[in-house]
C-alpha cells in the first residue's frame, strides 16, 4: 500500500491524466464492444456478431436519418466556416466601426445561450416567416439555419484566434507590392487562415451532426436526423442497433480528426523545410507575398 501511495505521489500528473482519459473514453470503449454483442443483454458480452450492424442497415429510419444528418452537417460546416471567416476578419481587422460592439455580441451570443432558447426562438421566427410568405417549411432548410447560427459562433472564435496571431506585415508587404485589398485577402490572408478554417469546419460539422435540441425544434414531419432517431429509440428502451450507429459516428469523427491532424503535421513540416531551405539560400521564406504580388 505504501509503495502504491509513493508511486501515486511521484507520478501524480500521469496518474491523474490516465484517470481522466479512462473517465472520458472507457464508456465509448464499452459501447463499441457491445455493438458487436450477439444478444441484447446489457453488461454481458455473450459473443462476437455483426447482427446489430445488419439490423442497422435494415432500419430505414436510422439509414435515412444518417444521410440527412450527413447532408445537414456538410452544409452547416461549409456555411459556418465561410461566415465565421468573414465575421472574424471584420472583428480583427476593423477594430473601429459603428455597431462593432453590437455585432460582436450578436456573433458570440449563441456560445453562452442555452440551445433550448435558441431552438425555441428560431421555431417562433420560422413559424412567423412561414405564415407571412409561405416559406420555409420546417425541414432540412430550417435545421441547417439553426445549426449554422450556432456553428458560426464557434467558427468565428477559432478563426479569430488565428487572425490575431497572423503577422500583418505579410499583408502590408503584399499591398506595398501593388495588391488590392481583395487580392490580399484571397492570396495572402485566406491561405494563412486555411488551417483554422478546416478546424472550424470539422468542429461545426461535428456539432451539427450530433445536435438534438435545435433539430427537435426545427425538424418537420418525416424529417428526422440520426441523433433524433437514436434519442427516440433510447427512450423506448436500449436497442443494440443504437450501439452500432454510435460506433459508426465515433469512427467517422475519429477518422476526420486523424486526417486533419496528419494534414496539419504535413503542412507544418513543409513549412519548416521551406524556412530551412530559404535560410540556407538567403531567400525570403514567405512565398505567399511573392505570389500575391504577381
Amino acid at each position: 500500500m505504501k509503495t502504491l501511495l509513493r508511486f501515486a505521489e511521484n507520478n501524480f500528473g500521469r496518474v491523474w491524466l490516465v484517470l481522466v482519459y479512462l473517465f472520458l473514453y472507457l464508456p465509448l470503449f464499452f459501447l463499441i464492444v457491445f455493438s458487436f454483442n450477439s444478444t441484447r443483454q446489457d453488461g454481458v458480452f455473450t459473443g462476437f456478431s455483426w447482427r446489430w450492424y445488419q439490423a442497422l442497415l435494415e432500419d430505414s429510419r436510422l439509414v435515412e436519418g444518417f444521410f440527412l444528418s450527413l447532408k445537414v452537417a456538410l452544409i452547416t460546416g461549409t456555411l459556418s466556416a465561410t461566415l465565421g471567416a468573414f465575421a472574424a476578419f471584420v472583428l480583427v481587422r476593423y477594430t473601429r466601426f459603428r455597431g462593432r460592439t453590437l455585432f460582436s455580441g450578436l456573433v458570440n451570443a449563441p456560445l453562452v445561450m442555452p440551445e433550448v432558447i435558441i431552438g425555441l426562438s428560431l421555431l417562433l421566427l420560422m413559424v412567423a416567416v412561414q405564415r407571412a410568405i409561405g416559406w420555409p417549411e420546417r425541414g432540412m432548410i430550417t435545421i441547417v439555419t439553426g445549426h449554422t447560427l450556432l456553428g458560426m459562433a464557434y467558427a468565428t472564435v477559432v478563426i479569430q484566434s488565428r487572425l490575431r496571431e497572423m503577422d500583418r506585415s505579410i499583408e502590408e508587404a503584399a499591398m506595398d507590392l501593388g495588391c488590392r485589398p481583395m487580392q490580399v485577402f484571397f492570396l495572402v490572408t485566406l491561405p494563412n487562415i486555411a488551417p483554422a478554417m478546416v478546424a472550424a469546419w470539422l468542429l461545426t460539422f461535428t456539432l451539427s451532426f450530433d445536435d438534438v435540441v435545435i433539430s427537435e425544434f426545427l425538424s418537420g414531419p418525416g424529417v428526422t436526423t440520426l441523433p433524433q432517431v437514436i434519442f427516440s429509440y433510447a427512450r423506448r428502451g436500449v436497442n443494440p442497433s443504437i450501439y452500432a450507429a454510435a460506433t459508426i459516428l465515433i469512427s467517422i469523427v475519429t477518422t476526420g480528426i486523424v486526417i486533419y491532424s496528419l494534414y496539419v503535421m504535413r503542412q507544418q513540416r513543409r513549412r519548416e523545410r521551406e524556412i530551412n531551405a530559404a535560410a540556407r539560400t538567403g531567400q525570403n521564406p514567405l512565398p505567399l507575398t511573392t505570389s500575391a504580388a504577381k
